[in-house]
């Protein structure tokens, strides 16, 4: 693995990731518009966004919070400990994976666990919690964020762990196994491909227009 060592979120990790296609925003490099027939709103959002912190080499991320995120970053060691007190394993936590062949993609996985496996933890409010333990199944919405981590980090499996600790302990967690799928990964690294080929080519017709 290709590690840039550094604190998730601090501001050496937002100037590592600066440029970068990473996994927290692989949903948006696979936005398309309601027809299907052009990118959304939201992926042509995101390439503005990487197209100026190439042009400028600063980060564009806003660092905006809410209240539910910031409980989220509380509550994130105490998931922590509780998978691993679980599962009898350590997670060990990393700064930026850089893709192995992608150079402008990364993923900042929560945690790295042996030799094969990630952790993506959760902290939601309580009726998300329910609807996971209801539901019994990783949720559709994380599926592209955690198949670009386990490509990144070149790993077999991601537990997806969410965590509320207003339950009692029996309920307080929920630990669902998502296994590496290889077609998925190459379908996500086809678009990634397509994605930076575009941006450089945005790039290239600012520059020109600028001469």
């Amino acid at each position: 693995m290709k590690i840039i060592d550094c604190e998730q979120g601090s501001a050496a990790w937002l100037q590592a990731r600066c440029g970068r296609v990473t996994a927290s925003n692989i949903a948006d490099v696979l936005s398309r518009s309601r027809d299907r027939k052009s990118e959304g709103a939201t992926r042509r959002n995101y390439k503005a966004r990487i197209i100026s912190e190439l042009l400028t080499g600063r980060p564009q991320e806003n660092g905006y919070t809410n209240k539910a995120m910031e409980d989220g970053i509380e509550l994130e060691p105490f998931a922590r400990g509780a998978y691993e007190a679980r599962h009898n394993v350590m997670v060990d936590q990393v700064g930026l994976v850089l893709h192995p062949a992608i150079d402008r993609a990364a993923a900042s996985p929560d945690g790295l666990v042996g030799a094969e496996g990630l952790v993506q933890l959760k902290c939601p409010y309580p009726a998300t919690h329910i609807g996971y333990l209801l539901a019994g199944v990783v949720p559709s919405e994380y599926e592209p964020q955690m198949s670009w981590e386990i490509a990144c980090t070149e790993r077999e499996w991601c537990d997806f762990v969410s965590y509320c600790p207003i339950f009692p302990q029996y309920l307080q967690l929920f630990v669902m196994r998502f296994q590496r799928d290889d077609k998925r990964i190459q379908e996500i690294t086809a678009e990634v491909i397509v994605f930076l080929r575009e941006v450089d080519e945005m790039i290239e017709r600012l520059n020109r227009k600028a001469a």
